[in-house]
């Protein structure tokens, strides 16, 4: 067996009875053991389990009773899934008990698929902040050098997928962290429609703006392992009753007359990238021009527009869930967590519903661009950054810095990010296709097409056994320690005790450094 295989090659394999699930399994769990060391992409690996289930799919198989494409597949799930009997922690201090009793519903989803549990990834703290070295456990790392930041929050979900640890995995996206991982680690990663995909039973970070998607080396993977867990949920109140289509029967070479819009200016005006970003962009139009597609520039709402929103709605929505446990428990939270997260407690009902409104006109906006377009295609986060960026640096970014996933995120419309080439050091970059809500078909079939046509494929990180990885230095000094006005620190002692939070003078002066970044966003919406 030549490893790591693709899923979609894999279950072919398995469908055949070519190659046994518990094969499949031992060898991913024996790459795990021997690379992960370098990589941190595992807090929990559930060998035993895996190798049970796997026997299960095996004996199933064996008795005629094959379930689909899945069975007998090796996944991974971000930290934040509910997993019956095993540590749910979301890497933080605060959930190192939560242990829970049932599963969330997209595990439950592929379980019922047949597929094989290994165990918990890495994320940034409650998917929200970081890389954090204050966690209990390390951040996760880049398999094309790892010195390198995976992008988050999935960040042990991407890694994991491009080190070849796993053939798919389960992450999560508020405002990019199922892309911008996908993206910094050369994988594929889909934002499937706001309500496709149950969040029932995962730690929340956004109500108004999680989504649940899978990421793995493929197009086609990623479109069976959507097609496992999509679907009507009455656990989760946003869950969308939709008929659900056939994604990997969809995906389609041939993209001849669809119309697709790009947004140049994301990358090109709102958002300063690299000369490597610029060319590998116009060289994938090139791609999808030849194949066909009709590309034609088109303009949408300012890139920091849509990070505005996304800024207000989240950190206001992302306090709102923590809120007790802040108060009672504060010290178990890493400093990046509550770098951004405390400045939710500084925002209005006036600046949320604002942020809302803006959000909703923001949709109707899209939809009206829908309807002339088949696709969007768009630039994706790239290369990755070293890992060993400062906290003020991450912290003043986060507020000052929009991505540009961010979009696609508050329109709730699908996409998904793929790899687009590689700079000439090997790190990966990648763009972005988008579409219609619950038009995820085409999407993917325009995605599939350029991937099918290009050989970014072909190249996977290269592991060396017994590897030291790069060497990194833990962020040094406070985030953003800056001098603030009378009035601004005033305003923030009252919104400290109307949230009923106490913190020390050292986290009050950070909170004040941030506050006019956090409050010009919300200034913004209202001009």
């Amino acid at each position: 067996m030549e490893w790591p295989l693709t899923l979609a090659e894999a279950a072919k394999l398995i469908a055949a009875r070519d190659l046994s699930p518990i094969e499949l399994t031992q060898a991913a769990l024996d790459r795990i053991a021997v690379f992960d060391d370098q990589i941190n992409a595992f807090n929990t690996v559930v060998a035993e389990r895996a190798l049970r289930q796997a026997r299960d799919a095996e004996r199933e198989i064996a008795g005629g009773r094959y379930r689909g494409p899945m069975h007998g597949i090796p996944f991974g799930a971000k930290d934040i899934y509910d997993t019956a009997g095993i540590l749910t922690s979301g890497y933080s201090r605060a959930y190192l008990n939560n242990v829970p009793a049932t599963d969330a519903t997209a595990i439950a989803r592929l379980y019922e698929s047949g597929a094989v549990l290994i165990g918990k990834l890495a994320t940034h703290e409650l998917a929200n902040g970081g890389p954090s070295f204050d966690l209990p456990w390390p951040p996760a790392r880049n398999p094309w050098n790892t010195g390198h930041f995976t992008g988050g929050s999935s960040t042990g979900a991407a890694a994991a997928v491009a080190a070849g640890f796993v053939p798919g995995a389960l992450g999560s996206d508020t405002g990019g962290s199922i892309r911008i991982p996908a993206a910094l680690c050369g994988a594929v990663g889909l934002k499937a429609t706001y309500g496709r995909v149950s969040r029932a039973g995962v730690i929340p970070h956004s109500f108004s703006l999680d989504h649940c998607g899978p990421l793995a080396w493929t197009i086609e993977d990623c479109a069976i392992m959507l097609q496992a867990i999509a679907g009507h949920d009455p656990l989760d109140p946003a869950s969308a009753d939709r008929a659900v289509p056939d994604y990997r029967g969809a995906l389609d070479h041939d993209i001849r007359g669809l119309r697709i819009g790009v947004v140049r200016h994301f990358w090109e005006e709102d958002l300063a990238v690299s000369s490597e970003v610029s060319a590998a962009m116009d060289a994938a139009l090139g791609v999808l021009s030849g194949l066909g597609a009709r590309i034609e520039a088109i303009r949408l709402q300012p890139l920091h527009r849509y990070y505005d929103v996304k800024n207000v709605i989240a950190k206001s929505e992302v306090f709102a869930v923590h809120r007790r446990r802040l108060i009672e428990r504060l010290d178990d939270f890493g400093s990046d967590f509550l770098a951004l997260t405390l400045p939710g407690c500084l925002f209005s009902s006036t600046d949320y519903v604002r942020a809302q409104d803006e959000r909703r006109a923001m949709m109707r906006a899209m939809s009206a661009v829908h309807e002339q377009y088949d696709a969007i295609v768009t630039a994706s986060s790239g290369p990755a950054p070293e890992l060993s960026a400062s906290s003020a640096t991450r912290v003043f970014d986060h507020w000052s810095k929009p991505n540009l996933e961010s979009p696609f995120s508050v329109t709730g419309a699908p996409a998904v990010a793929l790899c687009n080439g590689y700079t000439p050091s090997g790190l990966p970059l990648s763009m972005q296709v988008a579409g219609r809500p619950f038009d995820e078909s085409t999407v993917l079939r325009v995605a599939h097409a350029y991937e099918q046509a290009t050989p970014w494929r072909d190249r996977r990180p290269a592991l060396t056994r017994g590897a030291t990885p790069a060497k990194t230095e833990a962020p040094s000094g406070s985030p953003l320690r800056t001098e603030v006005d009378r009035d601004t620190r005033e305003f923030v002692a009252v919104m400290l005790k109307r949230s009923a939070l106490t913190l020390t003078e050292e986290r009050f002066a950070q909170l004040c450094a941030i506050a006019p970044f956090a409050l010009a966003a919300a200034r913004r919406l209202s001009e």
